[in-house]
């Protein structure tokens, strides 16, 4: 059985990291420059590396119950490469999230520079909802069986969605206006941002700023995103620190990612068909996993490794063949 020691000092830690990233090492309000915001993922992505590490001597020995799950037992390079593959499945499916990401900031109109407040923030409501998602799943899957057929046909359906209705759908997860009158029902929405403030005061009364309503909107988001990226990782692990430690390290650095690859989204066209391959391929290897028919480990982290590089090149490579005076006068 998993120590409580295990999970706390987890949640101990992610805090800690947390607070040195928006206390320390962004204290200052301003927009990361794209330089900043590339070591700050190469800082992100390192953790969870080295994380790892303490994942294969923890499982190997045991240390605090780790690795005697009873419904799977591992040892240290088991779960090591359980976590790498988790960690990778929850990037490249959180690239999608990254999309939707900069159309609220661009539908609210939220100034770069307060952008990363929202994102730290945002993290908090996500520990707490994908801690119950993944203790709710984890503890159905091995109930109900059936389940992963369930959630195999979803990710199955969340591919083709994303296949066919790629505009309408990216448009159907931004128009939440509900939330603004649901807010307005307690609190005036200001259109004033107060420096990076949630609250500010207005007409002598207490007033939520779009700061508020862009946050609101991003977790709500994440919320559907985890419906597909949660039972994804459940195709390769059902141990429920890996699958939640996982998660936690992808989505933290995810927030430094946004802000590489802010800019340059239009330019990965071909991403969201890496997703799509990414979904479908995880979609049938749940279904086959109640067939007793599983998908090595080391085979899966190739294959989603593999469909996000063919979506990377054949997204440079077609925006070399768009634009070939561009690249003449970045050679020159």
């Amino acid at each position: 059985m998993i120590s409580p020691i295990a999970w706390v000092g987890f949640i101990i830690l992610v805090l800690l990291l947390m607070a040195v990233d928006l206390g320390l090492l962004n204290k200052k309000v301003h927009t990361p420059t794209s330089k900043e915001a590339l070591y700050s993922t190469l800082g992100w992505v390192l953790l969870a590396l080295g994380f790892n590490v303490w994942i294969y001597f923890a499982y190997q020995h045991q240390w605090l119950g780790l690795g005697t799950y009873q419904h799977e037992p591992m040892g240290g390079y088991e779960a090591a490469l359980k976590f790498l593959t988790g960690y990778l499945l929850e990037e490249s499916l959180s690239i999608d999230n990254l999309f939707v990401m900069a159309l609220v900031f661009a539908r609210f109109q939220v100034p770069k520079e307060f952008q990363h407040r929202i994102l730290f923030w945002g993290i908090l409501g996500v520990l707490v909802f994908r801690g119950i998602l993944i203790g709710t799943g984890v503890w159905l899957v091995h109930y109900f069986t059936w389940l992963f057929y369930f959630f195999g046909a979803l990710l199955l359906y969340s591919a083709y969605r994303m296949f066919q209705h790629k505009e309408e759908e990216t448009d159907v997860d931004m128009e939440r206006y509900w939330i603004v009158r649901f807010i307005s029902r307690f609190y005036p929405v200001s259109n004033s941002y107060d420096h990076g403030h949630f609250f500010t005061i207005e007409n002598g009364r207490k007033a939520v700023t779009p700061m508020m309503i862009a946050l609101l909107v991003i977790e709500t988001t994440d919320i559907l995103f985890a419906f597909d990226s949660v039972p994804a990782v459940f195709s390769i692990t059902t141990d429920p620190f890996l699958v939640f430690s996982s998660n936690i390290f992808a989505i933290m650095g995810l927030r430094s990612m946004y802000f590489v690859l802010a800019d340059m989204l239009n330019r990965f066209e071909y991403l969201r068909y890496s997703l799509v391959a990414i979904l479908f391929f995880i979609g049938v290897k749940m279904i086959l996993i109640p067939l007793k028919v599983h998908i090595p480990i080391g085979l899966s982290l190739g294959i989603i490794g593999l469909f996000m590089i063919a979506g990377i090149a054949f997204s440079l490579l077609q925006r070399k063949e768009d634009n070939p005076a561009e690249e003449d006068d970045m050679a020159e």
